[in-house]
């Protein structure tokens, strides 16, 4: 019986072609899903594997259900399709295997520096449109001009909140200056 199953013949000629109803889908899923499974889990020795292809074959089968011939073998086109998405799902996975193997490892990355944990530290004290130009005017170098175009404000206002964020920032970065300072005069 399962000989028979898997015998497809292509239809020749110029013979009127009879679409799969919705119903007649149904049908044609719910009596051939577990045959279907059955015969790849065989082909592909993976249980997992061949259900997910045969659920996906039957998608792409419902997608074009209109060209699929009733009286051909709908069957047959299923379980091809659903052998080259099996096919083509280890071709990926052997790909990505050779890809991952030909990586160079993980290179160790220094944590941020002591100043650098202060200064991100002290910034989140700042009010968030003065941090904000004190960061594109002093870490992401723009201009005045640049920071008021970018952040739709005159050049007037970008100018007062630089002045106002430093003046913020001022103290916190003695503070950490000091206790680095402190830190260091200790020995630790």
């Amino acid at each position: 019986m399962v000989g028979a199953a898997c015998e497809a013949q292509p239809r020749v000629g110029k013979e009127p072609v009879s679409q799969v109803s919705p119903d007649e889908f149904t049908e044609f899923y719910a009596a051939s899903f577990r045959r279907l499974v059955g015969q790849l889990y065989a082909m592909t020795g993976d249980s997992t594997e061949a259900q997910d292809a045969v659920q996906e074959a039957f998608v792409r089968a419902w997608e074009r259900r209109a060209k699929l011939d009733a009286h051909g073998s709908p069957e047959a086109w299923v379980r091809a399709t659903a052998w080259r998405i099996a096919v083509s799902r280890w071709h990926r996975a052997r790909l990505g295997g050779l890809l991952m193997r030909s990586r160079p490892g993980p290179v160790a990355a220094d944590g941020p520096s002591p100043d650098r944990v202060a200064l991100i530290d002290a910034l989140r004290k700042v009010p968030a449109e003065q941090r904000r130009a004190v960061v594109l005017y002093h870490l992401c170098d723009r201009t005045i001009a640049e920071i008021a175009a970018e952040t739709g404000v005159p050049a007037g206002t970008v100018k007062a909140r630089l002045a106002r964020g430093r003046a913020a920032l001022a103290p916190f970065l003695r503070e950490s200056a000091a206790a680095a300072g402190t830190t260091a005069a200790d020995g630790r």
